[in-house]
């Protein structure tokens, strides 16, 4: 019978870490884990994890937090994740990047990492994958911790890091294991301009609203601007001829600036909890036919959010 493994130690070993790396090209730096990969899984096949690799990264940055690249494949025919490490106290020059202050992804941004961890997991399984990934970002919880590890100093230095016990695989995944928390949420004093520029540095297309104190009051989405622009009774007209030149767009302009997130906000739906198994929000997605959904700690206060896109990208292709 194989031992259980449910601490992200367990898929580590030793001789796939490499500590003191002075190389600062991402790509060689990549390379050189995949060799040591190769040298404890024989059977890996180098170009093809390579390929896997830099065809998630087109589409999702591996930049995940500042200091920290997690470049990582699901593979077929691999039995269990496969783990490497590398520590760069001077750090490494990494492509695929994200804007950390606006969520916006820049494709071409390079930035400096001290640590990459790459993770081979199998196709098959994608609920181990996102236990894995999840154990590591809890790891990494502290954003000291990452300029910690890059300048440990051997390999079993590293093992004992992730090794504390205190990060255990989940029996399954939970809603706060997939919900993204790097978001700006609006507030309901804030003015239709600041609402506006918010959603134009970021990706999304609808934020939650809370008070000064930190309560959810509502939700406000694109849509819901794009309907006040456009009352109503705009909508009934067949001829849109008296208004080719976007003057409800213009007037809307003119007065957003004194205009508040509380005037047109929507009510807010029943939001998650970050507690419930992450299964429970497909059945959410699709009996709602929303496209995002809001999570809630235990306090009730707001905790992050998951939108259906990203919740399938978890599951199918990140």
């Amino acid at each position: 019978m194989s031992e259980t493994k449910n601490e992200f130690s367990d898929y580590l070993f030793a001789n796939n870490i490499a500590c003191g790396v002075t190389e600062s090209d991402g790509a060689k730096v990549m390379g050189m884990l995949l060799d040591m990969l190769k040298r404890h899984y024989p059977n890996l096949k180098i170009d093809e994890a390579r390929a896997e690799i830099e065809k998630r990264e087109k589409v999702f940055p591996c930049v995940i937090a500042p200091g920290l690249a997690v470049p990582h494949a699901r593979l077929a025919g691999l039995e269990t994740p496969m783990i490497a490490i590398a520590c760069s106290p001077t750090g490494i020059t990494y492509g695929g990047g994200k804007d950390m202050s606006t969520q916006v992804i820049s494709l071409q941004m390079n930035v400096f990492i001290n640590v990459m961890v790459l993770i081979l997991s199998p196709v098959e399984d994608p609920n181990l994958h996102l236990q894995v990934m999840s154990m590591l970002a809890k790891s990494f919880s502290d954003p000291a911790s990452i300029r910690q590890v890059a300048g440990l100093r051997t390999p079993a230095e590293v093992c004992s890091f992730f090794a504390t016990g205190q990060v255990k695989m989940p029996e399954y995944l939970l809603a706060k294991d997939v919900m993204r928390t790097d978001f700006t949420p609006l507030h309901e004093t804030d003015t239709i301009r600041e609402a506006i520029d918010i959603f134009a540095t970021t990706q999304s297309a609808s934020l939650p609203v809370i008070d000064s104190v930190g309560d959810l009051r509502g939700v406000l989405s694109l849509k819901d601007v794009l309907s006040y622009t456009l009352p109503e009774h705009l909508l009934w007209m067949e001829n849109l001829s008296p208004i080719y030149r976007f003057q409800p767009f213009v007037d809307l302009l003119k007065s957003a600036s004194d205009t508040r997130v509380s005037d047109i906000m929507q009510e807010l739906g029943e939001p998650v909890s970050e507690d419930v198994p992450a299964i429970q929000l497909a059945k959410l997605f699709l009996e709602q036919e929303t496209a995002q959904l809001i999570i809630t700690d235990a306090n009730g206060r707001l905790a992050g959010l998951v939108s259906l896109r990203e919740f399938c990208a978890k599951f199918f292709w990140e």
